[in-house]
């Protein structure tokens, strides 16, 4: 038989965006498909930045190791940069560099909760995140987020679910699937609750450039006591547009930071170094392009809501925000895996199925309308009008 997979491995979904790829038609040719599913720019980098990134590929020390928590111009940057977003003070020993978003909540988590431990995650949740708590052999204690609360976490039903192994509440705001903001109030409310309890509120805010507001998304870092509770989890990827160069951050206690210091030496030693580089230039020069990028996006968004005011339109739109809608499907009798593929097979769109994102998700579908530009979101519109028909 050889040897044995980890059934905590081996019993987790295929990575979805995956899976939905094996979707589309075996032959494409002179198909337009319009591809919703993945959260990805659909420009490239500032001109600025890339030419800036093709002379690091030249020079030599780009091919090295950095320090294991990230080269210390842009540790200290990304602490001007969260200390200016949200007038506070943030230090450099406040900050890891990683390879990603994604791992900076990989490292975190792994550095809090262990194997029979919980963790609090509103639902719908954020697939990658699931998939890693369960992998971890953690329980993943489901905050359920209705639509007629704007698909919002409650914090009194988060009170119902705490218990003595209960290590963490996860948010993802602005939220990826639903795009839901979350106010600071909320915010607030949920790092008092964590506090009361020692629990660590880890907040992924890979999306913050791209509320449409100038104000704070919260408090939490102006408050004394942030450290013993709030852990900040931050990407690149979206306000660059650097997504496969895999650069992200964490900013959280001195002591997160030196045990998830450990951790990164054991699993990538430290993100790389031309992404970091990459990073810091849009740190410290990007800062217009950055904001004018934000503002295209909240134009798509408010043109792709109009769109959906059509009286044609059965689908429903939910909740939205940042780069996803997340929309209800009018087909009662099936599932929204089957309402995807054939919007795939029949349609040329494809988008994600609720299903994904949680149990009770069936009803809804998520659209990652980033992806696309201006001019196709009537296209996208038009091709859920068609799917009406069967």
């Amino acid at each position: 038989m050889g040897y044995t997979i980890r059934s905590e491995i081996a019993d987790t979904n295929a990575p979805p965006i995956s899976e939905s790829i094996s979707w589309l038609p075996e032959h494409t040719s002179g198909r337009d498909f319009i591809n919703l599913s993945q959260a990805v720019p659909n420009y490239p980098p500032a001109p600025q930045l890339q030419s800036h990134i093709a002379e690091l590929a030249s020079a030599p020390d780009t091919s090295l190791y950095t320090d294991i928590l990230g080269i210390e111009p842009l540790r200290v940057a990304l602490a001007d940069h969260l200390s200016a977003e949200y007038r506070a003070h943030v230090a450099m020993d406040d900050i890891a560099i990683t390879a990603g978003g994604n791992q900076a909540f990989c490292l975190a988590l792994m550095a809090i909760a262990a194997a029979g431990d919980n963790v609090i995650v509103p639902s719908p949740y954020f697939f990658n995140h699931q998939m890693w708590i369960d992998m971890q052999s953690i329980e993943l204690r489901h905050l359920d987020c209705a639509p007629d609360n704007g698909m919002l976490p409650d914090p009194d039903l988060a009170r119902q679910l705490i218990d003595q192994r209960t290590k963490a509440i996860v948010l993802v705001t602005p939220n990826n699937p639903t795009g839901a903001i979350y106010p600071p109030e909320l915010i607030a409310a949920l790092f008092d609750l964590c506090a009361e309890h020692d629990l660590a509120l880890l907040i992924d805010e890979t999306y913050m450039d791209f509320r449409g507001v100038d104000a704070p998304a919260h408090g939490l870092f102006a408050r004394a006591d942030w450290r013993d509770t709030f852990v900040h989890l931050h990407s690149f990827s979206k306000s660059f547009s650097l997504t496969g160069y895999r650069v992200g951050g964490m900013a959280a206690s001195p002591r997160l930071i030196a045990d998830v210091e450990k951790l990164m030496d054991c699993v990538a030693i430290c993100a790389p170094r031309i992404a970091q580089e990459a990073a810091l230039f849009g740190l410290e020069n990007l800062s217009d392009w950055r904001a004018a990028k934000a503002a295209e996006m909240n134009e798509k968004l408010t043109i792709l809501r109009r769109a959906f005011e059509s009286d044609r339109l059965q689908y429903n739109l939910i909740s939205s925000g940042a780069f996803f809608a997340y929309v209800e499907h009018p087909f009662a009798d099936e599932s929204s895996k089957d309402v995807a593929k054939r919007l795939a097979r029949r349609n040329d769109l494809l988008v994600l199925p609720g299903s994904m994102f949680g149990a009770g998700q069936d009803r809804f579908l998520r659209l990652a309308f980033a992806n696309v530009g201006t001019d196709q979101l009537s296209a996208v519109v038009a091709r859920l009008i068609k799917s009406q028909a069967g």
